[in-house]
């Protein structure tokens, strides 16, 4: 089916941007552009600040590489939470997931990624090393593995067991498999998630 072009470049262009977000088509995309176009100028030009501000402005915690407004996140400089447990995850989605769960009170470990060769992406495109050097700072007692039960989050999970392993005193668990296989970490329901936290079980890398 030929597409037929719009009346009007500028809303072509319009569409094409927006049609570029995931799971927006062209027809949602024609939506949302004449929706914004019916709106006062000051509430387009408040939702367009927000986009450059965010893009600008935000930051990756120094610590955890959760996304922040300071160099430090407010988890990771909260004196409340647990700082001898750290969960790792393999992106921002899965923090805002467990912290939905209300049943994990230590810090995070924010991978940007898990391994995988078909993807290109190896042990050195995401943040191992990092974590590493955290618990090889001494203050770190048990690291929560709790990527997505997939072939690729189980070969991350096993590399960071053996990266791990000279760390004797460092506890290493992975978090219950009520998660089904395959599934990923932040579509699965809040209960449930929070289970697979709290029934957490050390990690057999063998």
């Amino acid at each position: 089916m030929i597409q037929q072009p719009y009346s009007s470049q500028l809303l072509e262009k319009a569409v094409s941007e927006f049609s570029r977000l995931p799971g927006i088509g062209r027809k949602t995309a024609l939506r949302l552009v004449l929706w914004m176009l019916r709106q006062e100028e000051s509430d387009v030009e408040q939702f367009t600040d927000a986009i450059t501000n965010l893009k600008n402005e935000i930051k990756y915690c120094q610590t955890c590489h959760n996304i922040s407004d300071s160099d430090i996140c407010p988890i990771c400089s909260d004196p409340r939470r647990d700082a001898s447990t750290v969960c790792v995850v393999e992106n921002v989605q899965d923090v805002m997931a467990i912290e939905n769960t209300q049943q994990f009170k230590g810090l995070y470990h924010v991978l940007g990624g898990i391994i995988s060769p078909m993807d290109g992406i190896g042990p050195g495109d995401i943040e191992i090393e990092s974590l590493v050097n955290r618990v090889a700072e001494g203050n770190v007692r048990e690291v929560i593995l709790a990527l997505s039960p997939t072939m690729e989050g189980d070969t991350t999970n096993f590399y960071i067991y053996r990266k791990l392993a000279p760390y004797a005193d460092v506890k290493i668990s992975i978090i219950a498999r009520g998660v089904s296989v395959g599934n990923e970490l932040e579509y699965t329901d809040e209960v449930t998630l929070g289970r697979s936290i709290l029934n957490r079980t050390i990690f057999e890398g063998k």
